[in-house]
């Protein structure tokens, strides 16, 4: 029988150039440990090369982690793609560097691009222009990932910078979305006001943390049988008694 498991699927690390340093992979499972969430999704932007050591920590806590990415697309929408593994993530990540804008990452514009170890040593630093778009268009991306068999979704949809109303001012059926993110800044009810048109398609909410204490500051809450993402698959299509709610 299903159970409730809470989780936040959309944390940054270190990797991404927004986050706070402190956004380590063991900084991260200690705190979603302390909130009791049972299930993290790493996405970082444009690069995966903290999800294996995040999955390692958490499976010491007991948390599950959900391989993922967010994707930024050439109109400048933000694409949140989950994937079965982590094979499956570098696979969709070498995509991502391949379409990536070009140009080396500014450190004191834009912030440093760290890959650490569990111990917090630093490994190197991604020098790739993160924070920049890819060439892909939105369609693209979600097609892509489809084909790795992994989960698309839209980025904060109520967030007017990079989110994809305020980018392009509708969310098409021909996009192929799996679900809809809705960011801490909106209540359910007033979600329910501003995006009826689109409840066909599933929502989740989750954190979009870049700080440690913005973890977890809202979550989803999954009805599912394991904390894997096969089940969250069956939640998203509302399958054999599992349900989304926040």
């Amino acid at each position: 029988m299903p159970v409730a498991f809470f989780a936040d699927l959309h944390i940054h690390t270190c990797l991404s150039p927004c986050a706070e340093l402190s956004m380590t992979p063991r900084g991260i499972v200690d705190k979603a440990a302390s909130l009791g969430i049972n299930i993290l999704a790493v996405c970082d932007h444009n690069a995966a090369e903290n999800v294996a050591v995040t999955v390692d920590l958490a499976k010491r806590k007991g948390i599950s982690v959900i391989a993922a990415m967010e994707i930024t697309s050439a109109e400048e929408v933000h694409v949140l793609g989950f994937f079965r593994n982590i094979e499956t993530v570098l696979r969709m990540q070498a995509v991502v560097y391949e379409h990536l804008q070009h140009g080396e990452n500014d450190e004191d514009s834009y912030g440093m691009q760290v890959i650490v170890n569990a111990d917090d040593e630093v490994l190197g630093f991604n020098r790739r222009l993160l924070i920049g778009a890819t060439s892909l268009s939105v369609n693209r991306i979600v097609d892509i990932i489809h084909e790795l068999g992994g989960i698309a979704a839209a980025s904060h949809i109520d967030r007017e910078g990079f989110g994809i109303i305020g980018q392009l001012g509708f969310i098409s059926p021909d996009f192929g979305f799996d679900a809809l993110e809705i960011s801490y800044r909106t209540e359910y009810s007033r979600a329910l006001e501003l995006y009826e048109a689109y409840r066909p398609i599933p929502w989740f909410s989750s954190s979009d943390a870049h700080r440690i204490d913005e973890i977890g500051r809202r979550t989803s809450r999954f009805m599912i049988n394991h904390a894997t993402f096969e089940e969250l698959h069956l939640a998203l299509l509302g399958k054999e008694g599992r349900r989304i709610f926040f």
